[in-house]
């Protein structure tokens, strides 16, 4: 069965591939998903572009524990060499946009809640979410699901871990800053130029360093990464706009980065765009994860950013593929990464459930 299962995930995953979905663009891809769920005779649910389901011997006394991935797109950059819209297989890799971030998770994920659907007597009830806008974070992705499906326990977020354990992941705070000075003529004296005062701004960022230190997270990243100032080549301007992307450990929460940045920064305002991003983790102690160590997956905490983040109960990042080839050109992933990870989903599960 998990043979057969693993030839339709991959079979799956190249229909994903050649369907474009962009964030909030899904609506064909979300129709392939229902088409798997109704080949397999499983009863599923659709909210905008949200498919999810539950175990067939789902009992609302046992704690519940999610299956998640998602089944949007970046928009593929410039530099690919192959149509980002063709599945091609070449020297054991999967090539086409979205295999590696994150459809190999998904299909990998959905053969496995199928495997485990018509199973009894579990310890955890299933709910499986393949969710959209994932990459742009968007307003009806995961976030909107939390209301719908039942209450959640612990999930397992679908993404490219090399089928390693992230047991944290940091958060995430995006931030509008000014400064000002003193709009002028470029020809006259102006010893309040924005421009110049941001020098002392930018340094003071890029010299910052928040005092709590995580052990599996390590420091709070701050990192300038846009800056928009002047009209014409002869105007001084009044103001520099800056962003800022914090990426926040598990020792402060996205309130406190807020709250110290607006106290000591020496920009003009500085404001986040949101304070939802949080950072997440599960126990090392979890049963999740003590599975996964007794199968010799080794732990680790992400820097980067999953649908994890808008979860408040424990959960573990784990996936086939690689993170560093995501939003790359010439996305791929390998055809055995795809048969490791349900493999190693199941036997997980297994310990566990």
């Amino acid at each position: 069965m998990i043979e057969k299962l693993t030839k339709e995930a991959i079979a799956l995953l190249k229909q994903l591939i050649e369907t474009p979905s962009f964030s909030s663009e899904e609506k064909q891809t979300a129709l392939l998903i229902e088409a798997w769920f109704t080949s397999k005779k499983i009863p599923f649910n659709r909210d905008h572009n949200n498919i999810w389901a539950t175990n067939k011997h789902f009992d609302d006394s046992k704690p519940t524990l999610l299956l998640n991935s998602h089944h949007d797109t970046v928009k593929p950059n410039n530099g690919y060499t192959k149509d980002p819209f063709k599945a091609i297989e070449e020297e054991g890799k999967l090539y086409g946009l979205g295999s590696n971030d994150a459809g190999g998770c998904l299909v990998s994920l959905i053969a496995t809640f199928t495997y485990f659907y018509e199973k009894k007597n579990l310890n955890y009830n299933l709910v499986i979410v393949a969710s959209a806008e994932e990459e742009s974070s968007g307003p009806k992705g995961l976030n909107s699901m939390l209301d719908i499906i039942p209450k959640i326990d612990v999930a397992i977020v679908g993404e490219p871990t090399l089928m390693n354990l992230a047991i944290a992941e940091k958060g995430l705070v995006v931030f509008d800053a000014k400064v000002k000075g003193t709009a002028g003529h470029a020809a006259h004296p102006n010893k309040d130029n924005a421009i110049y005062n941001t020098i002392e701004v930018l340094q003071w960022f890029k010299d910052y360093q928040f005092a709590r230190n995580s052990p599996v997270l390590g420091d709070v990243k701050m990192t300038v990464t846009q800056i928009n100032a002047g009209k014409q080549h002869n105007a001084i301007p009044s103001e520099v706009d800056l962003v800022i992307d914090v990426r926040v450990n598990d020792k402060y929460t996205n309130a406190q980065i807020a709250e110290i940045l607006t106290r000591k920064s020496p920009c003009t305002s500085i404001t986040p765009r949101s304070l939802r991003l949080n950072s997440s983790s599960i126990p090392i102690n979890h049963a999740l994860v003590e599975a996964g160590i007794e199968l010799e997956r080794s732990t680790y905490g992400s820097p980067t950013l999953s649908d994890q983040a808008v979860l408040s109960c424990p959960s573990l990042k784990l996936g086939p593929g690689d993170s560093t080839r995501s939003h790359t050109a010439d996305e791929f992933i390998y055809l055995a990464e795809i048969e490791e990870g349900i493999d190693l989903y199941i036997k997980l599960l297994e310990k566990v459930l």
